[in-house]
């Protein structure tokens, strides 16, 4: 495991002398747009494990994207080398069809203090919740990003995130009422508290993700990916490019089906991913926005 192989990985350039906030924000970026937020192994017959050692062969080596306690895991690693002041905490996602807050903590960010300043950074959550820019941990201040308008609000010592988005222009109207599509302006997206927290709290909720008939990650097959305009994702055969304020305050949500023979030529064109284990597209309805 090195850090100039990770680079590598993720094309990044750029300096790595500074502990900075500019710096911090380009190592992200590149994170997020060379490595999807993708959950193929359970649908391929892989099983996710959280070692490190693993986890860096998996993205770095084997070109493969993973979903939070993988990518925050090795985001986490990479800024610890740098000497950021970087560790973990543990969030519970909201669910939407439910209209309330898991009762598991399954989602895994890294936290960073810069000059005194707490920032979150999370490189796992994909789609239209992806945040672009590390966020500072202020309660009630919009921060607005090309994805949208994040804001942080803070009660009893747990910290609440949500998104306001765009309006959508979806030209293939087959689509305008997909389960895909996110129906609320805005939408809560998960809590957390400044406890801190190891990967190793995280191996139960592991499992359950990647196993249990109740999960969202073995109901659908997910892919997702940043790009400099917007994201793009496959879930199930339905592969969605959305390109962020496209014009005023109207985000492009462009939608096609698959074939089955295309899914994995589309998993190399679009997301850089090359699987090799024979992947089973899966697209439960009713579970999953973007």
């Amino acid at each position: 495991m090195n850090l100039e192989e990770y680079f590598a990985r993720t094309g990044y350039k750029g300096s790595t002398e500074k502990q900075d906030l500019e710096t911090l924000t380009d190592i992200f970026q590149h994170h997020i747009r060379a490595v999807p937020f993708e959950n193929l192994s359970i649908h391929c017959g892989e099983k996710i494990t959280l070692e490190l050692e693993h986890v860096y062969n998996k993205i770095v080596r084997r070109k493969r994207g993973g979903w939070c306690m993988e990518n925050n895991q090795l985001l986490g690693w990479v800024l610890k080398c740098l000497g950021y002041d970087a560790s973990f905490l543990g969030a519970y996602v909201f669910n939407p069809h439910q209209n309330t807050y898991a009762s598991i903590m399954t989602h895994l960010l890294v936290k960073v203090v810069i000059d005194g300043k707490t920032y979150i950074v999370d490189g796992g959550f994909g789609v239209s919740y992806q945040m672009w820019q590390p966020m500072e941990l202020v309660s009630g201040r919009d921060q607005p990003q090309a994805p949208g308008v994040f804001r942080f609000t803070e009660k009893n010592a747990v910290w609440y995130l949500e998104k306001m988005r765009r309006r959508q222009y979806i030209p293939n109207q087959n689509f305008s009422n997909s389960d895909l599509l996110e129906k609320k302006e805005c939408r809560k997206v998960y809590m957390f508290s400044l406890e801190p927290r190891t990967v190793e709290d995280f191996r139960s909720q592991c499992t359950y993700l990647q196993t249990s008939p109740d999960s969202l990650f073995t109901k659908k097959s997910i892919c997702t990916l940043q790009t400099t305009a917007g994201f793009r994702a496959l879930i199930g055969w339905t592969l969605t490019e959305t390109t962020y304020n496209y014009k005023e305050n109207m985000d492009l949500v462009e939608f096609v089906t698959l074939e089955d023979e295309e899914v994995e030529k589309t998993l190399k064109e679009k997301f850089n991913i090359t699987l090799e284990r024979k992947l089973t597209p899966i697209n439960v309805k009713g579970f999953y926005t973007i």
